[in-house]
């Protein structure tokens, strides 16, 4: 009966794990570009927006924020519109809201 009961607790402790595990990873996303040369749209967490991954597009790389795409981080970073979300949106981390997302 106590190897049953150490058995027991240790799936127990398992599934809390997993399941607060996911309870950061359920946030909701903006939705992905559509009116662009770019199939494949990545989300990314550092900069909180989405970035090409279509190694066939001419934009592969380009950064999407605010309806405009930047060619690296860095253009991204120097927008002045950037600027202002990314504050919000790393405060925002972990809280479930990100900030104004323009796009």
């Amino acid at each position: 009966m106590n190897k049953t009961k150490k058995m027991m607790a240790g799936v127990v402790a398992s599934v809390m794990a997993i399941s607060v595990t996911g309870c950061g990873n359920n946030q909701e996303l903006p939705p992905e570009p559509t009116d662009t040369d770019c199939d494949d749209w990545d989300w990314d967490d550092e900069s909180g927006t989405y970035y090409c991954d279509d190694s066939r597009s001419p934009h592969f790389g380009y950064f999407w924020f605010a309806g405009r795409m930047f060619k690296n981080k860095s253009s991204l970073k120097s927008y002045s519109g950037y600027k202002s979300y990314s504050k919000s949106y790393k405060s925002g981390i972990g809280s479930g809201s990100k900030g104004g997302f323009g796009g």
